[in-house]
């Protein structure tokens, strides 16, 4: 590869991962808005069986970037992206603590109620979204370059979704467990939340299956590598 490519490469490596970081950070300071997101009226252990966090409508976001940069730029380069979410993560939450310690003037639109009611939670969320992701994101990345391997960089769609369908049913169970521990939701609702939220994670993994095909395959042809084995060095 060319300097110029090379640089190409890097600024488009730093889009993704302004995407992920974006995706992962919004995911945590709107979960409280819970939705329903499919017109049937279907129960399941004495919940609505899609009833959703709209904190959930960025997450799969993540994976796929997180799987189109495994297939890109490697291993290494998906678990920088990993860490670097981590630490904006951290970040958010030293922000909302120091904005929720000052106190709201009395013209303020948003009172200390108001934000506390909005916001309050978010050092939990972002606590046990932290833990969970990390771990699933990991697994996710791991899961997705051991099938490469075995597969020998074949069968794109197999490790795009069996990493993510895996990883997310981990990251789903994890989260909401921790989230009921912390009163945040009722554990009634724990049943409902895990199939609803597993199956959505699931669908939009298969949704998003000719994305990452068109993904690899544009960036590839950019970069005149292997569409099979070849992963671009940033370095």
């Amino acid at each position: 590869m060319t300097i110029k490519d090379k640089l190409a490469a890097q600024r488009i490596y730093l889009f993704l991962g302004a995407l992920f970081i974006t995706s992962l950070v919004v995911s945590n300071l709107i979960f409280q808005k819970f939705f329903y997101w499919y017109p049937i009226d279907i129960e399941i252990f004495g919940a609505k069986l899609f009833e959703i966090s709209v904190g959930i409508l960025p997450y799969p976001i993540t994976f796929l970037i997180t799987d189109l940069i495994s297939e890109i730029y490697g291993k290494k380069r998906a678990n920088d992206i990993v860490i670097a979410g981590v630490f904006a993560s951290v970040f958010s939450l030293l922000i909302i603590f120091i904005a929720q310690s000052v106190p709201a003037t009395s013209w303020s639109f948003v009172k200390d109620d108001m934000f506390s009611t909005v916001f309050g939670n978010s050092s939990i969320a972002v606590f046990a979204s932290m833990i969970t992701y990390l771990f699933a994101q990991f697994i996710d990345i791991h899961i997705y370059h051991f099938l490469k391997k075995l597969t020998k960089g074949k069968h794109l769609w197999l490790r795009n979704n069996l990493s993510t369908w895996f990883s997310q049913f981990i990251d789903t169970f994890t989260i909401i467990v921790l989230l009921s521990s912390f009163g945040i939701i009722d554990w009634s609702n724990f049943k409902g939340l895990l199939i609803s939220g597993f199956i959505f994670k699931a669908l939009v993994a298969l949704f998003d299956t000719p994305f990452i095909y068109l993904g690899v395959y544009l960036f590839k042809l950019r970069f005149n590598v292997n569409a099979t084995t070849d992963e671009i060095d940033l370095l």
